[in-house]
């Protein structure tokens, strides 16, 4: 059939999203099942995103995946997992009689090509934009049209929360099989349009305890993970449902900030214990809390991951103060001119009052960079051919 297309490509983006509600700690490693439920908002991908290529052809030997521009293992076990869950998900849906002509390349291998604008691997949840852009492509590819929460989370858990925009609660679930273990939308990306999201970049390196494994020792050793979990997170769970329906900044700021130091406090309980805050990230909670104590009220929050890097939300009218604010505290080094990406933030003077409050030593140099973002929608399909990272011949297209 000379009609029959060589190669059948899909290009799609995901977001990063950042929990406010942290998840720490499976209760099943393989199904990648969570000790308790979280709560994330997902940011705009016009600041952090992942695009990936996924393409099937009759003539690929085998299944291979690119990172960024290099080949990785395409045998790692997460990524299987989420092949095999894409493949079963098409294979039951060809058996129910739809002969969808993606379904019928369920027998070709895939190339898999992925890159991030953003550093991979140093606390901005990466593995999480990564995972659903993957499994959003493939399925794409394969023709799969059901909840993809079960595929993305057997990658990384907190991706299933990446497949959709706004804000979004990963529901624990309570079958061993995990199938109520899914990611659902509390509120789209429009309902809170004030809300703008500052990302702190510390550092850019790898962290010295992976999430994983990090979170395998937590659950072993820590008896406040288990309190937490049982104990602290479902009322928390409601109670944040609750700010982001009501848009409550001041509620939703103080319970980002406790859940964070909470979560932090679970790592330090985790024998031997696990820091992934530095100096700089303790400096910025300094910072954020006497911001708000001259305010006289709650005007910006910090959350952090597993990782040193600050996330910071206020809204838009507080953000130019609370950049200068940054500013004074951590004076760029060298990059002035680059110290602020992503959405434009009008420069203001600060107050001397306000700079007598935060009373600090100037750490030059302490935060990297800054990121200007919103919350954002969730996965895109870009429909520009001139989009697929991959060539017709189905390998990386050379860099441009």
């Amino acid at each position: 059939m000379a009609s029959e297309k060589p190669i059948v490509a899909v290009t799609c983006t995901a977001p990063v999203n950042i929990a406010v509600i942290k998840y720490w700690g499976k209760r099943d490693e393989d199904l990648v099942l969570p000790i308790n439920s979280s709560l994330s908002v997902t940011l705009h991908q016009d600041q952090l995103k992942t695009t990936t290529t996924a393409a099937i052809s009759k003539d690929f030997t085998e299944d291979r995946i690119w990172l960024n521009g290099r080949e990785e293992d395409v045998e790692q076990p997460r990524l299987q997992a989420c092949l095999r869950e894409i493949r079963r998900l098409a294979r039951k849906r060809r058996s129910a009689g739809d002969e969808d002509p993606a379904a019928l390349g369920l027998s070709y291998k895939v190339h898999v090509a992925s890159v991030n604008n953003f550093p991979t691997a140093a606390g901005l949840a990466s593995s999480a934009a990564g995972y659903a852009c993957l499994a959003y492509t493939l399925a794409q590819v394969y023709g799969v049209e059901s909840d993809l929460s079960e595929v993305a989370r057997r990658g990384s858990g907190s991706a299933c929360r990446s497949l959709y925009g706004g804000f979004v609660e990963w529901q624990m679930g309570e079958r061993a099989d995990g199938k109520d273990s899914i990611a659902r939308q509390v509120a789209p990306e429009s309902h809170w349009p004030e809300l703008r999201v500052l990302i702190l970049v510390v550092s850019a390196e790898k962290k010295l305890t992976g999430s994983t494994a990090g979170m395998r020792t937590s659950v072993e050793t820590s008896p406040l993970l288990r309190f937490r979990a049982e104990s602290v997170v479902p009322a928390r769970m409601a109670e944040m449902a609750r700010c982001v329906q009501e848009r409550d900044f001041p509620g939703f700021a103080q319970l980002t900030m406790k859940d964070s130091n909470q979560f932090h406090a679970t790592c330090l309980d985790t024998f031997p214990p696990i820091s992934y805050l530095s100096d700089t990230s303790r400096r910025v909670m300094l910072l954020v809390h006497r911001f708000n104590a001259h305010h006289g009220r709650t005007k910006v929050a910090y959350t952090f991951d597993a990782g040193p890097n600050a996330v910071v939300f206020a809204l838009h009218d507080t953000v130019p103060e609370f950049v200068a604010a940054v500013r004074h505290c951590f004076p760029p080094e060298s990059n002035g001119d680059k110290f602020l990406k992503g959405l434009p933030v009008p420069p203001v003077p600060l107050s001397d009052e306000l700079k007598a409050a935060l009373d600090v030593d100037p750490t030059p140099g302490g935060v990297k960079y800054i990121i200007a973002t919103q919350v954002g929608p969730g996965p895109q399909i870009l429909e520009d051919p001139r989009a697929h990272l991959l060539g017709p011949d189905g390998l990386p297209k050379p860099a441009a």
